[in-house]
């Protein structure tokens, strides 16, 4: 092997080991950052998969992690797609995450925002306002419909 290839080679390594070490990534993510920071695209392509072989990165490990987080932060099903679509998680990997999160929490999560969001207020332009915030943060119409109605019946 030349030995400017495997200084170029050493490099790229220690670069997306550096990149590493502040967050975790995707695999389209890493490309796309040490593309974007010079690299060669065939040297970038060979460094993620040394680093898969290596396990670190891992894009289901890090699926499960993004799940997981932006369930805890109260989001909905359709945010949680999106964030795993812009972070560059593969499609069929995303059912499979997804099942992950039981009904219950996206229900309970979607009632819990509309307690803090309408504090006690049962007007009618406070709950509309509510149930769209609720619908922009992920949920389905039918999750707002239900936490209205729980929150009404609580009211």
């Amino acid at each position: 092997m030349d030995n400017n290839l495997v200084q170029e080679q050493e490099t790229i390594r220690k670069r997306a080991l550096r990149i590493l070490g502040t967050r975790n990534y995707s695999e389209l993510e890493m490309y796309k950052k040490l593309t974007s920071k010079g690299e060669n695209p065939k040297s970038s392509e060979e460094t993620v998969k040394w680093l898969v072989e290596l396990g670190y990165i891992n894009d289901s490990h890090y699926a499960d992690l993004i799940v997981n987080h932006y369930v805890a932060k109260g989001y909905g099903e359709a945010r949680i797609k999106n964030e795993l679509y812009k972070r560059g998680i593969p499609r069929d990997m995303w059912e499979d995450k997804l099942s992950i999160i039981e009904e219950t929490e996206i229900e309970d999560a979607a009632f819990e925002f509309l307690c803090k969001k309408l504090k006690g207020s049962t007007d009618k332009n406070d709950i509309r306002r509510a149930t769209d915030a609720l619908v922009r943060r992920g949920f389905s119409y039918e999750d707002a419909r239900k936490s209205v109605c729980k929150y009404l019946e609580e009211a």
